[in-house]
């Protein structure tokens, strides 16, 4: 057996057995949601030094048996109120969950086993010790989050381990909404004043909306300093930010609320924070469902990545698998534009009154600026009329083999290449002479020249770039490339 110990503001794992080196605490909250662990760390430090001592950890570490063991020896029997928020049911810590509450019954601990979700959970109503009426209380504040809410809960925490604390309960957060630095609730009349002062000096007229949708556990959380950084970013390239939080796009109340919005704003360019995807790849139109399709503009994908930056840099596969299914892969499907990550989980502090590493998004400045350019490029593209746009259509071929044109596997590329230029014929876009199949399009294409350099002689050259320009773009690849 080996013992691993938890590293004040490292980013929690489940591997191996972790000792979280904490001394015992009166209440105590386990939660595998690091933007509840910085709302909850964040809510205590407005309260008392007084206070009953707070104990915050990952469930993340504590997914080994014996570092349960270890810290209910350590922690948990030494508490009077333990709350446990719990995504997936008993079964996702099933040892843990027995642990707890065979030791909680015996020595007569308060113990409410939450959803780690917002949506009620029966399978864990018998492991808890506190009546059902103070378990839906705690579970309230905690579905609809945010700093306040947190720290009533808190209140509501002490007061059943006997302070005289008396919290109102839970203030209902919407689904959706809109987000601002420094505005409580705003909406959109309450934005242009902002905006009018961010571009303060700068030429006249109507500016493009740029909006950015994001999850709605990080206003929950207070881990805004990544939407932030896009908002200034944003602004600085000439765009009127509109940040938009959502609980999820698949919940039909925050898609309605979304698509309200978007429709008034009538944005030029969409920046997308959440992930996975509304669609099937084999489901037609997926924008039926999709606020954001709905929209007559790009969606560009951005990732607030679950990994810390360093990882990120300095290993060969960039994200991590988790990232890139669910922040790259899955949005493909309903056609958003990948751009980068702007944001890493980082080493925020380490909260001595909770004795828990708090971690949170920190943006990375220099991708936020490149994304914002990204985005204003595509929203002056959008302004420009069919006959001014130049697009290139590009088709992959590795190896390098004419007849890997286009390769998929599983996909008609040729084909869908077709498709792609009919719409654009039919959108206005001057085109002639279109290929009748995909098979005739790789047959023009092989007719002149491509990257396999072994059957290039004798073909056609369509295009020639001229050297002295060629020379121009080379020079300004860094030398490793060149």
């Amino acid at each position: 057996m080996h013992l691993l110990n938890a590293i004040p503001g490292g980013a929690a794992t489940s591997d191996g057995a972790v000792d979280l080196g904490q001394t015992p605490g009166d209440i105590v909250i386990l939660s595998a949601a690091d933007t509840e662990l910085a709302a909850l760390s964040s809510a205590l430090s407005s309260l008392p030094d007084d206070f009953p001592r707070l104990r915050l950890a990952n469930l993340l570490q504590l997914g080994h048996p014996y570092a349960v063991d270890l810290y209910v020896e350590s922690v948990i029997q030494h508490a009077r109120l333990v709350i446990v928020r719990l995504l997936g049911g008993q079964s996702y810590w099933a040892y843990g969950v027995e642990r707890l509450s065979d030791l909680c019954r015996a020595r007569g601990i308060l113990l409410a086993f939450l959803p780690g979700d917002r949506q009620p959970d029966p399978g864990l109503d018998g492991f808890s010790t506190v009546d059902d009426e103070a378990r839906a209380m705690l579970f309230e504040y905690f579905r609809e989050g945010g700093i306040e809410n947190l720290q009533n809960c808190l209140r509501r925490a002490a007061a059943m381990i006997g302070r005289a604390e008396d919290p109102p309960p839970a203030r209902p957060l919407p689904a959706a909404g809109i987000y601002w630095p420094g505005l409580h609730d705003p909406d959109l009349d309450s934005l242009r004043p902002e905006w009018n002062a961010l571009h303060h000096g700068a030429r006249a007229g109507p500016r493009p909306v740029a909006a950015i949708v994001f999850y709605r556990a990080l206003m929950q959380a207070g881990d805004l300093a990544a939407v932030d950084a896009l908002v200034q970013a944003l602004s600085a390239e000439g765009l009127n930010p509109l940040p938009i939080y959502v609980t999820s796009l698949k919940d039909r109340l925050s898609a309605d609320i979304v698509g309200t919005l978007l429709d008034h704003a009538l944005p030029d360019v969409i920046l997308n924070a959440t992930s996975f995807a509304l669609g099937t790849p084999t489901g037609g139109d997926s924008s039926i469902d999709d606020p954001l399709g709905q929209c007559d503009c790009p969606v560009l994908q951005v990732v607030f990545a679950t990994q810390p930056r360093d990882d990120w840099a300095n290993g060969t596969r960039g994200l991590n698998p988790r990232d890139l299914a669910i922040a790259v892969a899955l949005p493909e499907i309903d056609g958003r534009i990948m751009t980068r990550a702007v944001a890493f989980k980082a080493e925020a502090q380490f909260d001595t009154r909770t004795e828990c590493s708090i971690v949170r998004l920190q943006p990375d400045h220099g991708r936020c600026s490149y994304v914002a350019k990204f985005a204003c490029a595509w929203s002056r593209l959008g302004r420009l009329s069919p006959a001014e746009r130049k697009i290139a259509v590009v088709m992959a071929n590795y190896p390098n083999r004419d007849g890997r044109i286009g390769n998929g596997v599983g996909l008609d590329t040729p084909q869908s290449v077709v498709e792609i230029l009919r719409a654009m014929k039919d959108a206005g876009y001057e085109l002639n002479a279109l290929p009748v199949s995909g098979n005739r399009l790789i047959e023009a294409l092989i007719e002149g020249v491509t990257n396999d350099f072994a059957s290039s002689a004798g073909r056609r050259v369509r295009v020639v770039y001229p050297l002295a320009l060629y020379r121009r773009f080379f020079e300004t690849l860094p030398a490793a490339i060149r």
